[in-house]
């Protein structure tokens, strides 16, 4: 599969849509690429959400981002939760279709309700290709995989993060999501200060193959007095975020970016003036 399939053919720059800017977005018409929402916010078969969404599709491409397959989950997929998925991308028929590396469902179907890490290790790996291509054999499309700030680890991996993705998305035909802000947060929790987290980060960039990122995220990051640093979308994009995404591109050409900010919601002039600065990074 092609994992840019659906991909306009200019670079583009997109934002996260969330509820707060519903209206004043549609009002403005503001020029971006694309808009990206939660998938699992529109699940419903009708109501005021799913109209808002359609209203925004006809606008822009839409680009449907999920927080809860638990792609690399070991009790497997949840049946139902990919039906919605699949019935909201029929109806949308979005641009891109990305979720997350991670696990969320343990036991009888429990979910966690968060992003938790999965090994880098072989068996992790054929499960999480497994689940991917589950995926997308019933959307019918190929999908995009996103890497995740991760706060703990598992002991024993055997292959590095960026050889994880690299084989990942050769066995699946997925694409890469790559969000360059968990990249330097992980790097901060490692130990490294913000110069040397850019550089590490930058490293993890120069090691995913070429011609496998069908999207990048960019977000703000916040430190906590113990200092610990927190993926929270919550703020401008970091100066060493930006240096890494400019990397990034330099090395994959134009990609799709989006800007993420989830949490504290400035107004909608704030997080397009992020989107024009990161549409001046593409060539």
């Amino acid at each position: 599969m092609n994992p840019q399939a659906g991909v306009p053919a200019t670079p583009c720059v997109g934002v996260g849509w969330r509820q707060p800017h519903y209206e004043a977005l549609l009002a403005q018409r503001p020029a971006l690429g694309f808009i990206e929402v939660h998938s699992e916010n529109f699940f419903a078969d009708g109501g005021v959400a799913l109209a808002v969404l359609e209203a925004g599709r006809a606008a822009y491409p839409v680009s449907l981002h999920g927080v809860g397959l638990g792609l690399g989950s070991a009790v497997g997929l949840d049946d139902w939760h990919l039906e919605r998925l699949a019935r909201l991308v029929e109806r949308v028929q979005p641009a891109w279709v990305s979720d997350h590396a991670c696990f969320a469902r343990v036991g009888s179907g429990l979910h966690a309700a968060d992003l938790l890490p999965i090994p880098f290790n072989d068996e992790s790996l054929a499960l999480l290709a497994r689940h991917v291509d589950a995926v997308q054999q019933r959307l019918g499309r190929p999908m995009l995989v996103e890497n995740i700030s991760a706060y703990v680890g598992w002991g024993g991996d055997t292959l590095a993060e960026p050889e994880f993705f690299n084989e990942l998305t050769r066995r699946s035909g997925c694409g890469l999501l790559l969000d360059v802000n968990n990249l330097v947060v992980n790097a901060r929790n490692a130990g490294h200060g913000p110069e040397a987290a850019a550089r590490e980060a930058m490293r993890w960039v120069d090691a995913i193959r070429p011609g496998s990122v069908g999207e990048m995220h960019l977000a703000g990051h916040c430190e906590r007095e113990d200092g610990l640093v927190i993926d929270d979308h919550g703020s401008r994009v970091r100066d060493e975020v930006w240096r890494v995404h400019a990397h990034a591109i330099a090395r994959f050409g134009p990609t799709p970016t989006l800007i993420e900010w989830d949490q504290d919601l400035p107004e909608l002039h704030v997080l397009l003036a992020e989107a024009e600065r990161a549409r001046a990074v593409q060539p």
